[in-house]
C-alpha cells in the first residue's frame, strides 16, 4: 500500500508538471497525462496489467509496464538529442552569421578610412633604371 502511494504521488507530480508544460508543449503533455492516468489506473488494479499483459504475449504486468517505459525513455532520448542538434546548429549558423557581419563591417571600415587605400604613385618621381 505504501508503494502504491508514493508512485501515485509521482504520477500525479507528472500531471501537474505536464499541465503547467501544456502551452510550450502541448502534445508531449497530452502523451504524459495519458501515460500517468494509465499509470495511476495501473498502480491501483496490477491485475488488469496482468490481463493487458497476457492479451499482448508478455507474462506479467509488471513485465508490460518495464517494456513500455524503455520504450518511452529511448524515445524521449531521441527527441533530446534532436533538440540538442538543433540547437547546436542554430548556433553554429548565428556564429557564423556574426563572424560574417564583423569581416564585412571590418571590411568596409578599412575600405573608407584613407589609410587603407594605396597611395597614388606621382609622375615626378626618378625610377633609377
Amino acid at each position: 500500500m505504501i508503494a502504491q502511494t508514493v508512485i501515485s504521488m509521482l504520477l500525479i507530480g507528472v500531471v501537474v508538471y505536464a499541465a503547467s508544460e501544456r502551452r510550450r508543449s502541448p502534445v508531449v503533455a497530452l502523451f504524459s497525462i495519458i501515460a500517468a492516468a494509465a499509470g495511476l489506473y495501473f498502480t491501483w488494479t496490477p491485475d488488469h496489467a496482468t490481463q493487458v499483459a497476457i492479451w499482448a504475449g508478455v507474462g506479467r504486468g509488471v513485465d508490460l509496464v518495464l517494456y513500455i517505459w524503455v520504450c518511452i525513455s529511448l524515445i524521449v532520448l531521441l527527441n533530446l538529442h534532436l533538440k540538442l542538434r538543433s540547437q547546436m546548429e542554430l548556433v553554429t549558423v548565428t556564429a557564423r552569421t556574426i563572424a560574417l557581419a564583423e569581416a564585412r563591417r571590418r571590411f568596409s571600415e578599412n575600405a573608407a578610412s584613407p589609410q587603407a587605400l594605396p597611395r597614388p604613385v606621382s609622375s615626378d618621381r626618378a625610377f633609377p633604371d
